[in-house]
């Protein structure tokens, strides 16, 4: 990891091979204020090339690169004397991964697709940890470092959402083995579709459940939401 004090951006390399995504994770990086995007790479060659000329604090690596998976690049960049840290991006959720991970300086893992909010909430808890470990004077300290770092941490709730009324919708849909509709969770928590939608959206968002569409027999196919166990939670 590199140090760098607080007056000094903290300069993110994107690993992305779709151009697409890659543009719109740079632009995501550039809202969040203290950060700054210094390229992008589309390949594991790319990078190391990239990093070989500008020295970065976080890589935002896609696992899955056309010429190397993300954790055999993030092996072989600490092999050749890089210490950036890594924010990981992945559609997999397998929890041997996240474990190799942990070794090689994954410090956080988002499930694509994602959103700003939630890249953006990553992105402030590794600027807490990054500014705590660099004043760390004792073990301790790098140990509450950590646990910050890997908290789940409340989010900001967007407007018009309650805490309680999210906590119910999470609990209805987390106790669906199958997933629900919108007008499934309306119905067992007693709110409209309407409202029902807004809270799953959230947990969308959030990464904490998932949307598939669902086709009948006749019209357009209805939104299933199904929740998204955490890395080693099970639920």
């Amino acid at each position: 990891m590199t140090g760098g004090g607080a007056a000094q951006p903290i300069r993110v390399l994107v690993v992305e091979d779709d151009p697409v995504a890659a543009d719109a994770h740079v632009m995501y990086v550039g809202r969040v204020p203290g950060f700054v995007a210094v390229g992008t790479a589309h390949t594991g060659a790319e990078a190391r090339r990239a990093l070989e000329r500008t020295p970065v604090d976080l890589l935002l690596l896609d696992l899955h690169l056309p010429d190397v998976h993300g954790l055999q690049l993030a092996r072989s960049l600490r092999a050749a004397g890089h210490h950036a840290d890594v924010i990981a991006v992945t559609s997999a959720r397998d929890l041997a991964v996240v474990r190799e991970g942990v070794s090689l300086g994954v410090v956080q893992y988002v499930l694509k697709p994602f959103t700003f909010a939630t890249l953006r909430d990553r992105l402030v808890r590794y600027a807490e940890f990054h500014a705590a470990v660099g004043e760390a004077s004792g073990q301790d300290e790098v140990d509450r470092a950590l646990a910050a770092l890997r908290a789940p941490g409340p989010a900001a709730l967007p407007k018009g959402l309650s805490g309680p009324t999210l906590e119910r919708v999470t609990g209805a849909v987390r106790d669906a083995d199958g997933g629900l509709t919108a007008a499934g969770v309306a119905e067992a928590v007693g709110i409209s579709r309407i409202t029902a939608r807004r809270y799953l959206e959230h947990l969308v968002d959030a990464g904490r459940a998932e949307r598939r569409p669902v086709y009948g027999q006749v019209g357009r196919p209805e939104l299933v939401y199904r929740w998204l166990p955490g890395p080693g939670t099970g639920r």
